[in-house]
């Protein structure tokens, strides 16, 4: 069941959600060569709390760390280390927040130093990925329009979208219905309405849309080793622009 949430309710989840985007600002400030996931995992805990929040992901499923931080061919829920960056590296961080028993979910993918324009691009067009499918997230859409968006738009560009991972529903729990695919034909499923929440989050890969879960039962891989890249902002749908709600 999609739940549409009140107004009450959209006010408790933009707390949660300035929270996690103040988060990632926190991090983009830290990012540099030489600073290992590990601490960037620290610092986002300290902050989250000192906003007066909760850690959203440790002990979500059992993952034990406050971020996801997946750096390079890493797709998604890779575990925070002692590995330091590295000049040229990418690194994509998912973090999210709990205030007042509402959820707040984001993701950007950020260069380390200096990065090659080949990557450069891939990130300006997993970023421009989401903004397309934010933009078709609009009232009296079917929810696979976002899915097509996000599709046609990284795939045109030369790239493949992940699918065995993918967005969703989001509100008194992290992951709520609908599943939000990045992929897929317009015009199907649940019709939008005002007050459903949602997480869009593009995982864009430079090679093949194939990837596999690495020993520790979390880290995804591309299969074929090259880079990827992850944007995510938790948004609602209102009568007329979606708003997002994991802004500062």
């Amino acid at each position: 069941m999609i739940i549409c949430k009140s107004e009450r309710e959209l006010s408790f989840m933009r707390e949660a959600g300035k929270v996690v985007a103040g988060a990632l600002d926190e991090l983009a400030k830290n990012i540099t060569p030489g600073v290992t996931t590990a601490e960037l995992d620290q610092l986002a805990e300290k902050y989250i709390i000192s906003q007066g929040a909760n850690p959203a992901f440790k002990g979500l499923y059992g993952f034990p760390y406050t971020i996801c931080a997946s750096v390079n061919e890493q797709v998604v829920h890779g575990f925070p280390s002692l590995r330091k960056l590295e000049n040229g590296d990418i690194i994509s961080i998912d973090v999210g927040a709990e205030i007042n028993g509402y959820f707040g979910d984001s993701a950007r993918t950020f260069a380390v130093g200096e990065i090659s324009e080949e990557l450069q691009r891939l990130l300006d067009v997993t970023r421009a990925a989401l903004a397309e499918g934010i933009n078709a997230a609009r009232n009296g859409n079917r929810l696979s329009d976002i899915s097509y968006a996000v599709q046609d738009y990284v795939e045109k560009n030369g790239y493949s979208v992940v699918r065995d991972y993918v967005g969703h529903g989001i509100g008194t729990k992290m992951h709520e219905e609908p599943q939000v695919p990045n992929f897929g034909r317009p015009g199907r499923g649940p019709r939008l309405k005002p007050g459903m929440t949602l997480a869009i989050e593009p995982m864009v890969n430079m090679g093949s849309y194939h990837v596999q879960t690495l020993l520790d039962k979390w880290t995804v891989v591309t299969q074929d080793g090259q880079p990827s890249a992850h944007f995510e902002h938790t948004i609602v749908i209102t009568d007329s622009e979606p708003e997002i709600l994991t802004l500062p």
